[in-house]
């Protein structure tokens, strides 16, 4: 084996006792930025990652189960009680749903047309431009929401219990911060990955001349 390869292997050491302990090479960081490590490490980061996917999950499986007490899909819950937040501030149409959501405009329509088939939405063109459609709820669908309003209060109270007032405020725009990050993060690594398959692809070009 040549050096070279033997240094990328695992290394050895001899503790107090003499004898040789293997030691595993250490692994690269997940990030670089040093706001993003603790004490030159990024165990803090990967512990904050590590803890949003099963958040992401339970709350969902929570959302789930809201939709089915109610006859419903996730995506068409989450929608229904967009339309009536976003209504809060004013006209609602497909777009502001889907950029609030995060989904495509495309899904949206196609939900909110299920919708409107089950009497829940009321869909209209506007006058001005007829590109956009308004999205109401209709007062089947308000009726709907509210008869598990008590249920979902006291299930959120729970989800949430352990923030404090001070910390609440402060989470709300931090997440809202991390997910535009997120967003152009996805995009990134979108285009390096086409950047990195098309090099690839240029290499292999290359190699078979």
């Amino acid at each position: 084996m040549s050096r070279k390869r033997k240094s990328a292997g695992k290394s050895a050491r001899r503790d107090r006792l003499g004898l040789k302990v293997l030691e595993s090479p250490r692994r690269p960081m997940t990030v670089s930025r040093p706001e993003l490590m603790v004490d030159g490490t990024d165990a803090d980061f990967r512990r904050l990652v590590n803890a949003l996917f099963p958040f992401l999950t339970l709350h969902t499986s929570i959302r789930n189960g809201y939709a089915e007490l109610l006859d419903l899909t996730g995506p068409s819950y989450s929608i229904l009680l967009c339309i009536r937040t976003l209504g809060d501030q004013g006209p609602v149409n497909v777009r502001t749903i889907a950029d609030q959501l995060r989904l495509s405009g495309s899904f949206i329509t196609a939900e909110t047309n299920l919708l409107e088939r089950k009497g829940l939405v009321n869909k209209r063109r506007a006058q001005d431009d007829k590109r956009l459609v308004s999205v109401t709820l209709t007062t089947k669908a308000i009726e709907l929401l509210d008869s598990i309003a008590d249920l979902r209060q006291r299930v959120n109270d729970v989800q949430f219990g352990s923030l404090t007032q001070q910390e609440f405020r402060m989470l709300v725009p931090l997440i809202e911060r991390l997910v535009q990050d997120a967003e152009r993060a996805l995009a990134l690594l979108n285009f390096l990955s086409k950047e990195d398959s098309g090099k690839a692809r240029a290499a292999g070009r290359s190699r078979g001349r």
